[in-house]
């Protein structure tokens, strides 16, 4: 019986830790896509204050004429619609996927013209909270401790 359980725990603990490994997909600005937004900045701002961005998500960047990606190092460069530190390449051929490789603030502008003035620009940041595979690693490893423990019952 206690050999059951102990199978039965394992595979709970698998299960749970490939299902908190999965990634997202966030389109940016969801029907918006990207481009120069009627409002403004707002729009990317309000957008992506609704998402919660993991390490491992990818953002997904669509429009149709003429715009561009590009990652900026720092919160002054993306302020100022600058691109003198670009973090990798300049995306030019829509869609544009970009996997979010680590958890510090990344920021984003189009470099066409004045697009990234006129609000074409996203800022994503972490939440401060344990990630979802961190919590959920701790909840299985509860879980299999408390399987054990009604297995020596």
């Amino acid at each position: 019986m206690a050999g059951r359980f102990g199978a039965i725990g394992c595979l709970v603990v698998i299960a749970a830790v490939v299902m908190g490994a999965a990634a997202d997909t966030h389109t940016v600005g969801d029907g918006l896509g990207w481009a120069v937004p009627p409002g403004g900045p707002i729009a990317y701002s309000v957008w992506a204050d609704k998402q919660t961005f993991e390490v491992g998500d990818t953002l997904v960047f669509n429009w149709t004429g003429t715009h561009d990606v590009a990652r900026v190092s720092t919160k002054a460069e993306f302020d100022n619609c600058t691109a003198n530190s670009v973090i990798g390449t300049i995306l030019t051929t829509s869609p544009a996927n970009v996997t979010l490789d680590t958890n510090v603030t990344h920021y984003f502008i189009c470099t066409i013209e004045s697009h990234c003035y006129l609000g074409q620009k996203v800022e994503i940041t972490f939440g401060n909270s344990a990630s979802p595979l961190a919590a959920g690693a701790f909840s299985v490893v509860l879980f299999a401790l408390a399987v054990s423990l009604m297995s020596h019952m």
